[in-house]
């Protein structure tokens, strides 16, 4: 059974935070000391540009990123760690990929549409005013980090699903219009790191400005964590710990036994103040060595550039092998390179039907994206059986006029439209 591929990647615009530990970087770790995976991380530096136009601080979130994860233990010799912009086979992947995408699947895309949303609201006539190219289409980039390593695992937030649904989308569409080269890759939310709360118990978040930065030296640690929020109950008054942010921060990092007592004490009314105290000697207890270990590393800093430029090296041994039988599908070839049809053929035919089936799965999605238009006159249609037949007719009209790779084409596209108007007919 071959290993199944893991990506995550953590844009450089802020300083890492305990939400950020729990959410990706511990289980991202974790995964990369399973053997049955391979496992890539990247510093997703491109992307910090989308939003963030102060180098100084794309620079610092780098370099305290970097550092981060080398820190908590991530085994470079295990796990692939890279940075975004030493891969330039990704932009180049990105621009193949932007030329297979519609701007209809873009302008669903819910960091857009969110912006279009605040200039409606704010009644500015152009709609588009504020938004750049980068905002506009880093789904691409995006879908480029993944399919460049034909990732299969991808942890993301609910947020992020989207853009994980968006990846399969571009990589059906490549695949049907080229060679199924690009593996369809599945999103991974895990529920649990959802739920990390902040100082004001929402979900912790610089957008918020509510969060617990997770290397600060012991005294403004416990500074912060005198800040969390709590209820008026005193002490000896049961507290709920489910409600409580402090209980549900001890919960991340404790055992199961020790979360047990600490519930215990809770519901035995513990006072807020010790509350706090047990919070605060539990995470620095957990986070002096790692603590420790980052700043030795942000004083070393050439020592964590070799750590990603030996990633990128090994990065770019399979990006370059990937995206050259890219550029070939698509016909960005050498003057005198000729197909070897043989050893496609016989690369086709070592393919698991699990393999073969996510592919044929994508190829449908692609079809029926550029079908949508259609099916929807017929759904939006006041007769809607006469109007799926006079599709059908005129679809069959045009299977008959053409030939051989373009007739196969408009055949596969009349087989779905027959699958999804049967309803009608």
């Amino acid at each position: 059974m071959s290993k199944k591929t893991i990506l995550t990647g953590i844009t450089t615009t802020g300083i890492p935070h305990i939400g950020n530990y729990l959410g990706a970087i511990k289980p991202a770790i974790q995964a990369s000391e399973n053997p049955a995976f391979n496992s890539y991380f990247f510093l997703a530096d491109y992307h910090a540009l989308i939003k963030c136009h102060d180098p100084e601080r794309v620079a610092e979130s780098t370099r305290a990123i970097a550092a981060t994860w080398l820190a908590l233990g991530l085994d470079t010799d295990k796990a692939t760690f890279y940075r975004q912009t030493d891969i330039p086979e990704i932009p180049e992947l990105t621009w193949i990929l932007t030329c297979q995408t519609s701007k209809g699947l873009m302008n669903r895309a819910h960091a857009y549409k969110a912006s279009v949303d605040a200039n409606r609201e704010a009644g500015k006539e152009d709609l588009d005013d504020g938004i750049t190219m980068g905002l506009f289409s880093y789904p691409i980039l995006m879908a480029a980090d993944i399919l460049m390593f034909n990732a299969d695992i991808i942890p993301v937030g609910k947020d992020q699903v989207q853009h994980i649904e968006m990846a399969r989308d571009i990589a059906g569409r490549f695949n049907h219009q080229f060679e199924p080269l690009l593996n369809l890759p599945e999103a991974q939310v895990d529920e649990e790191t959802q739920l990390i709360p902040g100082l004001d118990g929402r979900k912790m978040s610089k957008s918020y400005d509510n969060t617990i930065p997770l290397f600060v030296e012991a005294d403004e640690l416990y500074r912060l964590i005198k800040l969390i929020k709590t209820d008026s109950k005193g002490p000896g008054e049961p507290k709920d710990p489910d409600t409580s942010t402090l209980f549900q921060l001890y919960r991340c990092f404790a055992t199961p036994a020790e979360t047990a007592q600490m519930r215990k004490s809770f519901e035995e009314g513990i006072a807020w103040g010790e509350a706090k105290k047990t919070l605060f000697e539990y995470l620095d207890a957990t986070l002096s060595k790692p603590r420790e270990q980052y700043k030795a590393l942000m004083s070393d800093l050439g020592y964590v550039e070799e750590v990603l430029l030996k990633g990128a090296d090994k990065a770019r041994a399979v990006a370059a092998e990937n995206l050259q039988k890219v550029r070939l599908a698509s016909g960005i070839r050498p003057l005198t390179y000729v197909a070897p049809k043989s050893q496609v053929t016989l690369e086709k035919k070592e393919k698991t039907d699990e393999e073969l089936e996510r592919i044929e799965a994508g190829r449908q999605r692609a079809i029926l994206m550029q079908l949508k238009p259609l099916l929807d006159q017929v759904a939006n249609a006041e007769d809607k059986s006469a109007a799926a037949k006079a599709l059908l007719a005129e679809k069959q009209l045009e299977v008959e006029s053409l030939k051989k790779k373009a007739r196969q084409k408009a055949q596969n596209e009349l087989d779905l439209l027959q699958q999804e108007l049967a309803q009608w007919l």
